[in-house]
C-alpha cells in the first residue's frame, strides 16, 4: 500500500514538472496546475507515511501558489508543511512554518485563519516551550484584536496569563491579566472581570505589592456588580488579612471553594500565598508580627515561591 501511494506521488511530482515546462506555444508556466500537482503528491506521501518527503511536495505547493499570487493557498500549505514537521517531531521548524502561513494569512485578508492557525501553534508548543507558546498565544490575540474579535483575543490572552504565572513570570502576567479583563469589560462580560481581579489579586501579592493588589478591587468598583459580589467580599476579606497579617483569615479567603475552583494556576497561587512576616503557617501566628504590612520580610520575601512549584 505504501510503494503504491510512493509511486502515485511520483507521477504527481511528474505531471507538475511538465506543467512547469515553457516551448514556443505555451510562454508561461502554468504554476497553478502545478501547484495542485504538488499538492495531490503530498498527500500521497503523507499517507505513505513519507513526511519528510510530504513536507517537500507542501514547500513545492507553496511556491508554485506564491508564483501564481494565491496567497491563501500558499500560506494553507506552508501550514500543512509545518505539520509534517510537527509529525517528524522537528517542532521549532514547524513553528517557524506555521508562523509564515499566519504572515501570509494577514495579507490575503484572512486574519482569523492567521489567528486560528497561531493558536494551534501555540497548543503545539505548551510541552515543549511555554515561553514559545505565550508569544504564539500573545501573537493570535493581536491578530484577532486588530480585527475586533475581542472574545477570541481575550480567551488567547487568558492562555497566555495562566502560562505566564506558571512559568513565574508575574510582572508580565500582571500586564496580562490587565488587558484580558480591560477587554471582558468592553463587551460586558463582568463576571469574568470578577474572575480576573481575583486572579490581578493574587498575582500582586505574589509579587509583594499590595498597593497594585488594593489599587485593583478599588478599580473594580466602577465594573456593574461587583461590588457587594461574593469575589469583592472575598477580596476585601484578603487584603484585610493580608494588610493586618492574619494569618488564619488569608488562610480562609485562599482555601475557600470560590478560590480553589480557580483555573489550575490561579488556585496555586491562592494555596501558596504566604501573608508577610508571618511564619508561613496556616494559623495567625502567637508571637508578635514581624515585618510591616507594607512589604514581606527577608525570610518571606525567601519563602515567597510556589509551594511544590508550578509545572
Amino acid at each position: 500500500m505504501a510503494a503504491q501511494k510512493i509511486n502515485e506521488a511520483h507521477e504527481h511530482i511528474a505531471k507538475a514538472e511538465k506543467c512547469l515546462k515553457t516551448n514556443m506555444t505555451k510562454w508561461k508556466p502554468d504554476y497553478d496546475s502545478a501547484a495542485t500537482e504538488y499538492a495531490k503528491a503530498a498527500v500521497a506521501f503523507k499517507n505513505a507515511k513519507q513526511f519528510d518527503q510530504a513536507k517537500e511536495a507542501y514547500l513545492k505547493e507553496a511556491e508554485y501558489h506564491t508564483e501564481n499570487k494565491a496567497l491563501f493557498h500558499a500560506a494553507k500549505a506552508y501550514e500543512q508543511a509545518g505539520m509534517m514537521l510537527k509529525d517528524m517531531k522537528r517542532m521549532p521548524e514547524a513553528i517557524q512554518l506555521i508562523e509564515k502561513a499566519s504572515i501570509m494569512y494577514v495579507e490575503n485578508g484572512t486574519a482569523g485563519t492567521a489567528g486560528i492557525a497561531l493558536d494551534r501553534a501555540g497548543k503545539l508548543m505548551e510541552p515543549m516551550d511555554l515561553m514559545k507558546a505565550v508569544d504564539l498565544y500573545q501573537k493570535a490575540a493581536s491578530v484577532f484584536e486588530n480585527e475586533d474579535r475581542l472574545r477570541q483575543a481575550a480567551e488567547l490572552l487568558g492562555k497566555a496569563s495562566r502560562l505566564l504565572v506558571r512559568l513565574h513570570r508575574l510582572d508580565e502576567a500582571a500586564v496580562s491579566l490587565q488587558k484580558e479583563k480591560n477587554m471582558y469589560r468592553e463587551f460586558e462580560n463582568y463576571p469574568t472581570c470578577f474572575k480576573k481581579t481575583i486572579a490581578q489579586v493574587l498575582v500582586h501579592l505574589h509579587r509583594a505589592d499590595f498597593v497594585a493588589a488594593d489599587k485593583c478591587v478599588r478599580e473594580s468598583y466602577s465594573i456593574p456588580g461587583f461590588s457587594g459580589s461574593e469575589d469583592c467580599g472575598a477580596m476585601e476579606m484578603l487584603l484585610q488579612g493580608y494588610d493586618e497579617q492574619d494569618e488564619d483569615l488569608v488562610h480562609r479567603v485562599c482555601h475557600s471553594a470560590l478560590l480553589k475552583y480557580m483555573d489550575n494556576d490561579y488556585a496555586k497561587l491562592a494555596i501558596s500565598l504566604k501573608v508577610p512576616g508571618g511564619g508561613g503557617g496556616k494559623k495567625k501566628s502567637t508571637a508578635a508580627p514581624q515585618g510591616g504590612a507594607g512589604g514581606p520580610s527577608p525570610a518571606a520575601a525567601e519563602d515567597d515561591d510556589y509551594e511544590g512549584g508550578l509545572c
